[in-house]
């Protein structure tokens, strides 16, 4: 199972992405709470899933970053408040500050995700709620 928080440096995170992840990668974000339809609608589509399986392909180097960039975001999420039903509740609901999209909808690019892991950096320091 992938377990981006046991890597030793941002180098070994680099090393891994660019070595593209396998398809079974998708199960750690199951596992860190994604559905399904949030992954296959955030890092790839179901068809391109399924065909990468029957060829045994890795997954591109763009989805392996997004996937790394999910569970970096669910595992930050869920420290900042505390229990994953509530991080899970505000990742999936719309925000004002997002022009009526939720914060997971953001993670498809990278400066979404800087986006959404400031605003938590700001919840966690208690600047914002």
């Amino acid at each position: 199972m992938l377990d981006v928080e046991r890597l030793d440096s941002e180098q070994d995170l680099l090393r891994l992405i660019e070595e593209r992840l396998p398809t079974s990668a998708l199960q750690a974000l199951r596992t860190a709470g994604f559905t399904d339809d949030e992954i296959y609608a955030l890092v790839l589509p179901r068809r391109t899933f399924s065909h990468r399986v029957a060829k045994h392909e890795r997954l591109s180097l763009d989805e392996s970053d997004r996937i790394v960039r999910m569970l970096r975001m669910a595992a930050f999420g869920e420290s900042v408040f505390g229990e994953r039903e509530r991080f899970w509740s505000w990742a999936r609901s719309p925000k004002r500050r997002f022009d009526g999209r939720s914060p997971l909808s953001l993670l498809t690019t990278a400066a979404g995700a800087r986006v959404v892991e400031d605003w938590l950096g700001a919840i966690d320091e208690g600047f914002a709620a």
